[in-house]
């Protein structure tokens, strides 16, 4: 091999490196290379339940008697479109005492877009958000995590502070609510292990539409708070109350 081929090879390897790691850190939920995230705190005992890409017919509502139920407090992250259709259920999530959050206008990877792209999806949530419910968005997560730079810079120029989480069940998959519930426990026993707090992440409607079937993870919550039923040391928590 010349030493043009070595020098070649040495750059490519390079490259696919750092592309390698910039992919990580825009896509794993945990990675901070990119800036600051709210993830979780050093307490092993709190839990929070988080739902994604709500409000969704039937389910929603469904989730929000459960939670009534359990006397338990969630962190829900809306796309601004289907705030927009289904404004009564939003209400009734922050009448019930729920942290309504951000989840962008339309449900795109923010990572790959344009700066003026990023900002106009979450501006427009927002003002979804705030014309429905008439309170202020302090909170937002990224679709699929996915983000960059220009996305947190953005966030925060909005008065937003980015979320992401340390469980995901996977419950858009077709899971059983025990599976789910499952799923989620372990991951659970392993961040207590870590002396880690938990920020669970499930769905309560998807990106392809309204009428997603997300049943299965309402009655996989009510599986995980009966289950930490009678252990008075275990707080279910909402995400503010770890700023």
């Amino acid at each position: 091999m010349t030493q043009t081929q070595i020098a070649t090879t040495a750059l490519l390897t390079a490259t696919t490196a750092a592309a390698g790691a910039l992919t990580y850190a825009a896509l794993s939920a945990q990675s901070q290379f990119f800036g600051k995230l709210l993830i979780a705190t050093n307490n092993p005992n709190q839990i929070a339940l988080t739902y994604d890409d709500g409000p969704n017919d039937i389910v929603t509502e469904r989730l929000l008697e459960v939670l009534a139920r359990h006397q338990t407090r969630a962190s829900f992250f809306l796309i601004g479109r289907y705030v927009q259709q289904r404004p009564a259920i939003a209400r009734d999530l922050a009448a019930a005492g729920h942290l309504i959050g951000n989840h962008t206008m339309t449900h795109p990877w923010l990572a790959w877009q344009s700066p003026a792209r990023i900002r106009e999806e979450l501006t427009r949530c927002n003002a979804a958000i705030e014309d429905s419910l008439g309170i202020p968005v302090r909170y937002f997560r990224a679709p699929h995590g996915a983000r960059r730079p220009a996305v947190l810079r953005i966030g925060h120029e909005l008065g937003l502070t980015p979320v992401q989480w340390n469980i995901l069940p996977g419950d858009w998959k077709p899971l059983s609510p025990r599976e789910i519930a499952n799923r989620t426990l372990r991951g659970i026993l392993r961040n207590q292990r870590q002396n880690r707090s938990s920020n669970i992440v499930l769905h309560d409607g998807g990106q392809a539409g309204l009428g997603q079937p997300r049943l299965p993870s309402v009655e996989a919550t009510s599986l995980i708070l009966q289950h930490y039923k009678n252990q008075p040391e275990i707080r279910f928590v909402t995400i503010d109350s770890w700023t």
